[in-house]
């Protein structure tokens, strides 16, 4: 069974999710292309999806949504996972008492429910670093209170993301045999 795992990344910590989605498939005996959306990758002959993105202001990065709307009916004829990366830290809900997780869903997930018909969704901390941050986005390191409130670290939780790889991988393989 062939499986396509396509990304967009900014800063690297969505292709690491992705790297390992990707690793935990082949392992159980499926054979995975791992691409970055940016590259306008062939969807066409695959077998499955596992396609995610980071997360900033509440959306995939433009170069997820764009692969995922050119490529519409090609997808939504195969099994489809959706992942995102992007909430920072350790804490599992907010102040408020709210999932942290859950609230950092991007609003693809639900334009994308009637459109694919995922069969999961999933959301990982990601990672945020202070000196890797270039561009525009540079604005964030100049001031303090905005730099004081991202906590700065690698949170991506490896055996959530191999658990949930697994899980995929779980329904593919039942589905070949």
């Amino acid at each position: 069974m062939k499986v396509l795992v396509a990304y967009a990344s900014k800063y690297g910590a969505t292709e690491g999710i992705a790297q390992r989605i990707g690793e935990a498939l082949r392992q159980r005996g499926l054979d995975v292309d791992i691409v970055n959306c940016a590259d306008s990758p062939e969807a066409s002959g695959y077998d499955a999806y596992v396609i995610g993105a980071a997360v900033y202001e509440g959306s995939w990065r433009k170069d997820a949504r764009k692969f995922v709307e050119q490529n519409a009916d090609v997808l939504a004829a195969r099994p489809v996972w959706l992942f995102s990366s992007g909430p920072v830290g350790t804490e599992k809900v907010d102040k408020d008492g709210k999932d942290v997780l859950k609230g950092a869903e991007p609003k693809q997930f639900g334009e994308y429910a009637e459109l694919l018909h995922p069969r999961g969704t999933q959301v990982f901390f990601g990672a945020y670093h202070h000196d890797k941050i270039r561009g525009g986005d540079r604005i964030i390191t100049w001031m303090p209170v905005v730099r004081d409130l991202l906590p700065e670290g690698d949170f991506r939780e490896w055996d959530v993301i191999e658990g949930w790889a697994n899980s995929v991988a779980d329904d593919l393989v039942a589905a070949r045999t």
